[in-house]
């Protein structure tokens, strides 16, 4: 339910959803399906796989929301599937379930379910390669080379899906419990050099391949895209070595108020743990480690501790099962007592605010802001944000009063699945706020036979609701928000022709003998006041601060 509910009903947000969503569409247009482009530049920042997967989706359902979010929906249940036959298989249907159950409720797996984005399924390859890697030494004879074969397959795919880290998290995270652990002969049998061929079996002849079509690529992709994101700031995703430690804890809520009694309870009985639960805690801290040590960081880096910290609490809510009136149990009630008060809390303040804006209406017109949106829009929303916390505050102190350890993780559950629900309005101001679907509907359908140009700007997701490439009038090929575009643009003396020079706007738009409808920022509105003046055309205000025009041909032409 968290994965699809309203997945058809929020527009795409820039700059990654609407990027990513046109590569896709381009890619099923044009059938480039080993180089992706993008506005019709070749777009290597990332491999192909995702973007086949989307193309394939938007081929069969069309250039729509839903069919660009599919993928990452269908990359989530697999996932989930994955977790709960691993659990399945450890320690029993029940905590199967929870480990289900905890996974699909957390904020960043929601999250990153929901989005036209690479991490959901980078995720669900790098934990198939893990947990192979893991049952591999759970077996003898031909089944253990066979979840060898199948993990170092899946790090292959993992690769495919996002480069060298979809290989190098599993292999890392296996070897640093194999040392843990202190088993050598595992780790030897680890790196084997036939796992290394199949990986290579699975990633080069895509490598080889792109690199036949664009020479430049191995140096790119192995040194700017790969060894420099994780070494230098020049990705401009920095973030101080703590970042981790504050957005774990908030992108897990609410679960992860279980953390750290559960964590020093699981350090102090380590040698008891079972095994899978002492793989899922080096597995967390190795990930979140390796990340934290790279200069280029982001939320989305750590998706796949979703997994691990899953059936970790799932064991503990497992225990506490088992003995309600025992340790886990009383760390689960810990946790939901916080959580009351925390949701019960904010019900006052927000129920307060509702009643004081009621009473001075002539506060909403200023101009508040909250994530880049209007506050005013968000004002009719806060009944739900109220029910929301009422609801959640009420089912726990329910609990609490029976005593319910299943009453509090149904709280627990319950409240990102109604945050979905009733904080959907919100969602959709934030949506339609960062996103480029608005600005398509002001624009129209083009007429035909009208080019479409980008002036020293570039709405990301804008050419996918036009089903529209354009030219591009840059500096440096920056406003695509591809870093491959601006590597290669630095060391081409031609520019290709969706790639026009600022400096050469003048001469390109003289040439021009088609109509040009023409979109651009504040900043550019004098040399187009000119040109619209010159040509009898009208300069439209556009959303987020862009302009647009439709230039007829120049007289003469």
């Amino acid at each position: 339910m968290t994965v699809f509910l309203r997945s058809w009903a929020l527009p795409l947000i820039i700059p990654d959803e609407g990027r990513n969503a046109e590569v896709a569409r381009e890619m099923k247009e044009t059938g480039a399906w080993l180089v992706p482009t993008y506005n019709g530049l070749p777009y290597l920042d990332k491999p192909a796989f995702y973007f086949k997967t989307v193309a394939l989706s938007l081929a069969v359902f069309g250039d729509n929301e839903f069919a660009a979010r599919l993928p990452s929906a269908l990359f989530a249940c697999a996932l989930l599937a994955l977790t709960g036959f691993v659990a399945r298989r450890e320690f029993g249907a029940r905590t199967a379930v929870f480990a289900v159950l905890v996974t699909t409720t957390l904020p960043l797996f929601i999250l990153q379910a929901r989005i036209v984005i690479f991490d959901i399924a980078l995720a669900l390859f790098v934990c198939l390669s893990i947990f192979a890697g893991y049952l591999a030494e759970t077996v003898e004879g031909p089944a253990r080379r066979r979840w060898y074969w199948l993990g170092a397959a899946a790090a292959g795919v993992a690769t495919l899906v996002k480069g060298p880290v979809g290989f190098l998290v599993p292999l890392l995270v296996l070897a640093v419990f194999h040392v843990v652990e202190r088993r050598w002969d595992s780790l030897r049998r680890l790196l084997h050099p036939v796992h290394f061929l199949i990986v290579f079996a699975v990633v080069l002849p895509w490598f080889f391949g792109v690199t036949a079509h664009h020479p430049d690529f191995p140096e790119y992709g192995l040194v700017e895209e790969s060894f420099k994101r994780f070494t230098t700031k020049q990705f401009r995703r920095t973030a101080p070595p703590y970042y981790y430690l504050l957005v774990l804890p908030a992108t897990f809520l609410p679960w992860s108020l279980l953390l750290p009694a559960a964590g020093l309870a699981a350090l102090r009985r380590w040698n008891t743990l079972p095994r899978l639960s002492r793989l899922c805690i080096v597995w967390s801290f190795t990930v979140v480690v390796f990340f934290s040590l790279s200069q280029s960081k982001l939320p989305g880096y750590i998706l796949s501790v979703t997994v691990p910290f899953g059936i970790l609490v799932a064991q503990l809510m497992e225990r506490a099962f088992q003995q309600p009136e025992g340790t886990a149990a009383a760390m689960i009630r810990a946790a939901a007592r916080f959580l009351a008060l925390f949701t019960g809390t904010l019900a006052i303040i927000v129920a307060a605010g509702l009643v004081y804006l009621s009473t001075h209406p002539d506060l909403l017109p200023k101009p508040y802001r909250v994530l880049g949106a209007d506050l005013e829009p968000f004002v009719p929303q806060l009944p739900f944000v109220l029910a929301l916390l009422v609801s959640t505050a009420g089912i726990l102190g329910y609990a609490l009063r029976r005593r319910n350890v299943g009453g509090c993780a149904a709280g627990f559950a319950l409240f990102p699945m109604l945050l979905l629900i009733l904080g959907g309005g919100i969602f959709q101001e934030v949506f339609e706020s960062r996103s480029a679907k608005r600005m398509a509907a002001q624009i129209g359908r083009i007429p035909e036979g009208t080019d479409l140009a980008f002036l020293d700007c570039f709405p990301t997701g804008l050419p996918f609701y036009l089903g529209k490439t354009g030219t591009l009038i840059t500096r440096d090929g920056g406003e695509l928000t591809s870093n491959y575009v601006i590597y290669a643009l630095k060391r081409q003396a031609a520019w290709p022709p969706q790639a026009i020079p600022l400096g050469g706007f003048d001469d390109w738009i003289a040439a021009r003998t088609r109509p040009v409808y023409l979109v651009f920022r504040a900043n550019s509105r004098d040399i187009v006041d000119r040109l619209a003046a010159e040509r009898g055309a009208t300069v439209i205000p556009l959303r987020r601060e862009f302009f647009g025009i439709l230039l007829p041909p120049r007289r003469g032409s």
